[in-house]
């Protein structure tokens, strides 16, 4: 198969999809691999290691787009992409469809078949290739939301873990899965003061188990998050419907009744956020003010650390990237299940009901496409 590697192109997007280590293998078992100029620089990878592993280098994503059979990205195609995408096309990236129709009606226009890393599904519910992601952002929420509980920037003016004699900031997470986990132990040593809310009794009960004794937890209900926000400082959001969009736990009349300089770190932004007054933003223009209240709602959050999300990234992905070039996204999909929910869009059908359901589109069952 020929595989294409663009250069990301979204804002402050320093992480690449292939790996010099990942190219080797690809190219090992006989495929071509074709990586755009300086793709991975901001990874700290050269044009040079990817030509000693084997690859070839392309001077523009023009090219890379016009040879590739399948396309693997980081982040989702952006507008200067979409007239690029051919009709049968392989894309096998984060797409987050049900956060922007733009893009969904692009991939639909394209006729292209859109493999989504935020929906591939193991038999136990688990999605690996968002797992990597989340863990790194479930770390940076902690670390920007202390900085951005800094007075210069706009905050109460609190230190997360506060010192003797001073007591430590108010943490509340909203979601217990992976970001959320991980920003607690981040949390918790910093020394801060941490809640996490979950609708499982299930997860709260493991959680309760794990973590330290600063890290509390709580059935999340409205009347309880209206409860909790009153005094927390530093707010994350981590709520996560796989393929959906987020739901919106706390509205922008709930914003008055927080603090003056509470942060509030929203890493379901991509997928539409699960705090009402969140949008998207950028590493370079990362927070602004509402209520108060100082918002940080960067859709690529992992994309400030490229060389340890890159690393993450591709550890998770590489394995299933070898196994629809090896035998196409379709054999790949009938012989590995997990691959049939990655599967969002095919030759202009929404085939991931999740989807659908968010623009009230047709759905087409993917079954239609894996019968032989």
């Amino acid at each position: 198969m020929i595989i294409g590697v663009p250069k990301e192109i979204k804002n402050n997007e320093n992480r690449v999809a292939l790996t010099p280590a990942g190219a080797k293998e690809l190219v090992k078992r006989g495929h071509t691999v074709y990586v755009q100029h300086n793709a991975g620089e901001g990874s700290g990878f050269t044009d040079a290691h990817y030509t000693l592993a084997g690859a070839l280098v392309l001077a523009s994503i023009e090219e890379v787009y016009g040879v590739a059979e399948m396309i693997i990205k980081v982040k989702e195609p952006i507008e200067p992409e979409y007239k690029l995408i051919k009709e049968g096309q392989l894309l096998f990236t984060y797409f987050h469809f049900a956060s922007y129709e733009p893009l969904t009606k692009a991939m639909i226009a394209s006729k292209a078949v859109c493999l989504a890393y935020e929906t591939v599904e193991k038999t136990d519910r688990s999605l690996p290739l968002l797992v990597p992601m989340s863990e790194v952002a479930g770390r940076m929420a902690i670390q920007k939301g202390a900085n951005y509980l800094e007075k210069p920037l706009g905050g109460r003016g609190i230190l997360l873990g506060g010192v003797p004699g001073v007591l430590p900031a108010k943490v509340l997470i909203l979601g217990g899965g992976i970001v959320g986990t991980q920003a607690a132990w981040m949390a918790a040593g910093l020394g801060a003061d941490v809640t996490i809310m979950d609708v499982s009794l299930q997860r709260m009960r493991y959680l309760a188990d794990v973590m330290p004794a600063n890290v509390k937890t709580m059935m999340s209900n409205e009347y309880n998050i209206r409860e909790m926000i009153k005094d927390a400082d530093l707010i994350v959001g981590a709520v996560l419907i796989p393929g959906a969009k987020a739901p919106h736990l706390i509205t922008q009349d709930m914003l008055k009744d927080m603090k003056q300089g509470a942060v509030v770190v929203d890493v379901a932004v991509d997928q539409g956020g699960c705090i009402e007054t969140c949008k998207p933003t950028t590493h370079e223009n990362p927070t602004y003010v509402i209520e108060g209240v100082v918002h940080y709602c960067v859709a690529n959050m992992p994309g400030a650390v490229p060389y340890t999300s890159t690393l993450a990234l591709t550890n998770a992905t590489l394995p299933y990237a070898i196994q629809l070039a090896d035998k196409g996204w379709k054999k790949a999909a009938q012989e590995n299940p997990e691959l049939i929910p990655g599967l969002n869009i095919i030759n202009g059908d929404i085939v991931f009901e999740g989807v659908a359901q968010a623009f009230n589109a047709p759905y087409v069952p993917v079954n239609k496409y894996l019968v032989d």
